[in-house]
């Protein structure tokens, strides 16, 4: 058992630090003045209870008790954890266990309302959200009943965006949704542009839903129809491969939008009588039908290898009981909606997935990017695939098909039982992975060793067990070894690690984007539904890059693919051209200050020296959040450019107000004095402060990083190289790891999708 710090909670089962910080600040009970209620293990049992109660709905006679137990084991031994709801809301007042949900919108402000209504109820309840706004009539059609012009989807979205920042303030989980439009949708490229503002969105996964037909367009370069979904008619015809490489810009730009291909996610559809799919849960992983909910699992993959192999055996008895679970998680379910219960309960689908996958290819000592790792992949996923089809008919033999069976995928004579219109599903597993200990779903390392922070603000050094364990069997472990490991992340560039240590604990941004889709193809062929998985690119990757990945990922047959370039996100880059310098008016008085090559402005007898305010400037005031509260930063103009910065800090006074007069005097000087705006923003962006915070999507280190993003902003300037490419948690400070779409902290579990 790991040593706990003094504010954790008591615990004997073998949870490390991390996972007892995460569990006491999102999962376990608080009393009324916030303290922790209840322990781990009361955790753990009060969810084995609660789902272990469907059984008595199938025998009367059921024995409760050992149901009880066998879910409790199957969660404190970490081979199995469900979604975040389900630990956080079994056997409590709640009750709503289901972590996404995807909700239709209509062409009509009726539902589009109705679903914004529906949207906070759900994020009320700690559920995420995806939709699909393609059935919107573009921006500028007609409105028959007012005889006026649509406002177009994008508008829309910032309504469901505002709703979610409101109800989040409050709560465990923080509300996440997913925005999908069709490539065919006559906005399309106002949405693949719409998160380059910083100022709406931030609430949002987008992803651009890509057809078969746009696909081939783009392999022959051919011209492809955007169509009105109001008249079915073609409003006008653009270059596929344009279109394709607006969607590459903004993604090697932000990370978004990602990409779904949304005709081979109907392909897969199992119940296709009861609709098409037009969105995913908010990660992209679980395509869902309106009004469906995704009820997930995942098993913890490392704890499954004995004596360098796969213990197989024990693997399936995990599977059996993870689809048990799971299945009993939909009959105890209080759902949000009833809309979303009778779908729910139609299709009944589940998702087993798993996490620790790297921890297992450590174990087996396979390289994550290997040909034996593929093998590996497919192997293992198509018998979870195997075996959860193989309880899901065990269980229809008592309890029924699912009632949607009649039309479906399944209704074939070889497999006259199912229990569940799907069963796999590889989702994130963000703060779950950090309970059980293990690596993120299918996810390479993304650190060997990185700075965790603990409550009292202590930095400490992890590293990887199984490598700190593969260093001291060898004699090369040292402190002093594990703490520069923990500057790059990866060890591929030190000497003391012996060549194949190197190979085996290879990193997220070692591994080559090729390699990445490799494994996530390899999972895919055998997951009914989608996997969640993030393709790394290194900070210098060209947009050709992302192409090349989008394209490989059409042809590898995934469902959908999330790219994440080092230091794009989630500080929001300024992604505007700088705008050139307005010439400088002759002035009909006799020149004091001259400007020179460098910008700088010279006197007559050869100093720098700022040129005179104006009696009149122009300027804009924006507010910025910190961690020492509201600043409103105002920057003006002259006829020249920016001549200077002043900023307040709310209502505060004393040595913060003197520092932030103080700073924007100096700016102000320099500006008029020639200094670019540029050239200031790269020395004030990045600066931190013990108090980092998130504001509007975008993690404000300090209050001279507000000045800059502001500053930065109003200047037109591309700083994506210049601010610090590792993003930290506003939380604790520590790394943050790009998952599935989302950014996690594994030393707090801070996420911002969940």
């Amino acid at each position: 058992m790991a040593p706990k710090d003094t504010l954790l909670p008591a615990t004997n089962l073998p949870l490390s630090n991390n996972a007892l910080v995460v569990l006491a600040r999102r999962y376990l009970k608080k009393d009324e003045e916030n303290h922790v209620a209840e322990t781990p293990e009361d955790m753990f049992r009060r969810v084995a209870r609660a789902i272990a109660q469907a059984d008595a709905l199938y025998d009367p006679k059921a024995d409760i008790g050992a149901v009880e137990e066998t879910f409790y084991d199957l969660m404190t031994s970490l081979r199995f954890m469900p979604n975040s709801p389900t630990l956080m809301n079994a056997g409590r007042e709640l009750g709503q266990l289901s972590a996404c949900f995807v909700l239709p919108v209509d062409d009509s402000i009726e539902s589009i309302f109705e679903a914004v209504k529906h949207t906070a109820m759900i994020h009320k309840s700690g559920g995420g959200t995806g939709f699909s706004f393609s059935r919107i009539r573009p921006e500028g059609d007609r409105v028959k009943t007012t005889h006026g012009v649509a406002s177009g989807p994008i508008s829309f979205m910032t309504i469901f965006d505002v709703a979610t920042e409101t109800i989040k303030q409050g709560g465990t989980r923080r509300g996440a949704n997913m925005g999908i439009l069709r490539v065919d949708h006559p906005d399309i490229e106002k949405f693949i542009t719409a998160k380059k503002r910083t100022d709406r969105l931030n609430n949002f996964n987008i992803s651009v839903a890509l057809t078969e037909e746009f696909m081939w367009a783009v392999e022959r370069d051919e011209e492809f129809p955007l169509v009105s979904p109001r008249s079915g008619k073609t409003i006008r015809t653009v270059k596929a491969r344009e279109l394709f490489d607006l969607i590459v810009e903004s993604a090697w730009a932000s990370g978004e939008p990602g990409i779904v291909f949304i005709d081979r996610i109907n392909r897969s559809n199992p119940t296709p009588l009861l609709g098409q799919i037009e969105s995913t849960n908010p990660c992209g992983e679980q395509p869902l039908l309106p009004y469906e909910s995704c009820n997930l699992g995942s098993i913890n993959l490392g704890l499954f290898v004995r004596d360098a192999q796969i213990d197989y055996p024990a693997l399936a008895d995990t599977i059996r009981e993870g689809v048990h679970f799971l299945d009993n998680v939909i009959d105890v379910n209080r759902f949000p909606l009833d809309e979303i219960r009778e779908m729910t309960q139609k299709t009944r689908k589940i998702g087993l997935g798993v996490m620790g996958f790297a921890d297992m290819l450590i174990r087996l000592g396979v390289p994550y990017n290997s040909d034996r790792a593929i093998a590996l992949s497919e192997e293992v996923m198509a018998f979870i695939d195997r075996e959860s089809k193989k309880a899901s008919a065990d269980l229809a033999r008592t309890r029924g098909n699912f009632p949607a069976y009649a039309g479906s995928v399944h209704d074939r004579p070889e497999t006259p039982f199912m229990r569940n219109a799907t069963t796999t599903t590889i989702a994130p597993t963000g703060t779950i992975s950090i309970i059980a200990g293990a690596s993120s779903g299918i996810e390479p390392l993304f650190a060997v060793s990185y700075i965790r922070r603990v409550l009292d603000g202590t930095e400490l050094v992890e590293a990887h067990p199984l490598f700190v364990q593969a260093m001291k069997e060898r004699g090369l472990y040292s402190d002093s070894l594990m703490a520069r490991i923990a500057e790059k992340g990866s060890v591929a560039t030190f000497d003391e690690v012996p060549e194949d240590l190197k190979r085996i604990f290879v990193t997220a941004m070692d591994i080559t984007p090729d390699a990445h889709i490799a494994i996530q193809a390899a999972f895919q062929r055998n997951t009914d539904n989608a996997v969640s998985k993030t393709v790394n690119f290194p900070e210098e990757a060209s947009r050709d890059d992302i192409r090349k990945a989008y394209l490989l990922a059409w042809h590898q047959g995934l469902k959908g693919i999330t790219i994440y370039r080092y230091g794009s996100r989630p500080i929001q880059v300024l992604n505007l051209k700088k705008e050139k310098k307005k010439e400088e008016k002759a002035s009909p008085a006799p020149m004091t200050v001259q400007p020179t090559a460098s910008g700088l402005n010279l006197g007559t007898n050869g100093k720098i020296i700022p040129r005179p305010r104006p009696a009149r400037t122009r300027g804009i005031t924006e507010r910025m959040r910190t961690g020492c509260g509201n600043l409103y930063v105002t920057v003006n103009w002259d006829d020249q450019d920016i001549c200077e910065v002043f900023a307040q800090m709310g209502k505060a006074g004393g040595c913060a107000a003197c520092q932030i007069e103080a700073e924007t005097r100096l700016i102000s000087l320099a500006l008029r004095a020639g200094v670019s705006a540029k050239a200031i923003v790269k020395q004030l962006a990045g600066i931190r402060c013990p108090s980092p915070v998130w504001y509007e999507g975008i993690q404000i280190l300090s209050c001279p990083d507000a000045v800059a993003k502001v500053l930065g902003n109003l200047a037109q300037i591309r700083i994506e190289k210049e601010l610090p490419a590792q993003v930290t948690c506003p939380e604790c400070g520590a790394m943050l790891e790009p998952e599935g779409g989302c950014m996690v902290c594994r030393s707090c579990g801070f996420s911002k999708c969940d």
